[in-house]
């Protein structure tokens, strides 16, 4: 067996064409250009590297685009601060705190600061708790990325079982309560699970959330199921290379060129022999969550509009 691509490139794509539609038609009905605006805190390299990537796909798709760099050595005091500007700034839609921030910053109190109108990444408490009854509300970007992947590919979800492996606030515990809304039958499993490959070799839909780079190998995979893979992790070590891809020359290669090599929470060998769908890392789920990002900004700018 070898698993069909759940394409996150090619639906993260038409998602972004549709917001780019509706920038320009919020454009030209009301005047109004969606800006979104990233708070950075320190030079963190994978945080770079997300913060550039969000800023060019808005300004791609017709949004104001802005990045408030804060040194690492920013007081938690300075944080909220600017979060208040952007709160009072009316040509921001908006805020997206890229995390995570230095260690003597509270990053639940910056959240909490953030107005929740433009919360886009769907974090604050009340936006938590709107989700959690069933009221409309901003949803957490991978979550609902995660979710209009598997629509797009047209996966069974009513009826089915899921398991989520991982539990953390931002991905885990929301993508939990998204499929249950789609009627599926959900577990969430953790690093406390009692022997969680055999909890996750049950699922019809599995989502491998869990940060340990291929960690979720055939014995975790029920023959034919979906793999959503949410992990991503830089590999630069030649003997985990070798575990993980074997013999793959072209990953060698890259590793070799580049330094590094990306990898899931999937076994890429393992998952690809046993899944009936997988989602590619890269390819998968992060041109996804920057896709819903955008969908996010836009409706904070239309909720804006209408209430102006």
């Amino acid at each position: 067996m070898t698993a069909r691509r759940l394409d996150g490139s090619a639906t993260a794509r038409e998602i972004r064409d549709r917001v780019a539609l509706g920038v320009a038609a919020l454009q030209r009905d009301t005047g109004v250009t969606p800006g979104l605006t990233v708070v950075l805190v320190g030079e963190h390299p994978a945080s770079l590297s997300y913060v550039r990537g969000k800023e060019k796909a808005a300004r791609e798709a017709g949004m104001r685009s802005a990045i408030v760099r804060l040194p690492g050595d920013t007081g938690e005091a300075r944080v909220l601060a600017a979060v208040e500007a952007l709160n009072a700034d009316p040509k921001v839609h908006g805020i997206l705190v890229q995390l995570p921030l230095p260690a003597d910053v509270d990053s639940r109190r910056v959240i909490e600061a953030i107005d929740p109108a433009k919360d886009v990444d769907g974090f604050h408490p009340l936006n938590a708790g709107r989700l959690l009854i069933g009221l409309p509300g901003v949803v957490p970007c991978t979550p609902a990325g995660v979710i209009a992947l598997l629509k797009r590919h047209a996966i069974p979800l009513a009826g089915q079982r899921a398991v989520v492996l991982g539990r953390s606030d931002i991905v885990g515990k929301p993508l939990a309560v998204l499929l249950l809304r789609e009627n599926c039958t959900v577990t969430i499993a953790h690093s406390r699970t009692s022997d969680v490959a055999a909890v996750a070799s049950e699922a019809d839909v599995l989502i491998a959330a869990i940060g340990k780079p291929g960690l979720v190998d055939a014995s975790f995979i029920k023959p034919g199921a979906t793999v959503v893979d949410v992990g991503i992790h830089s590999l630069t070590d030649e003997a985990t290379v070798r575990r993980l891809f074997g013999g793959d020359d072209a990953k060698l290669r890259a590793l070799r060129e580049r330094g590094s090599v990306l990898c899931g929470d999937v076994h890429p060998v393992d998952g690809a022999g046993r899944a009936g769908w997988l989602s590619p890392v890269p390819g998968g789920v992060g041109p996804m969550t920057i896709a819903l990002l955008l969908a996010n900004t836009l409706e904070a700018a239309r909720g804006c509009s209408a209430s102006a």
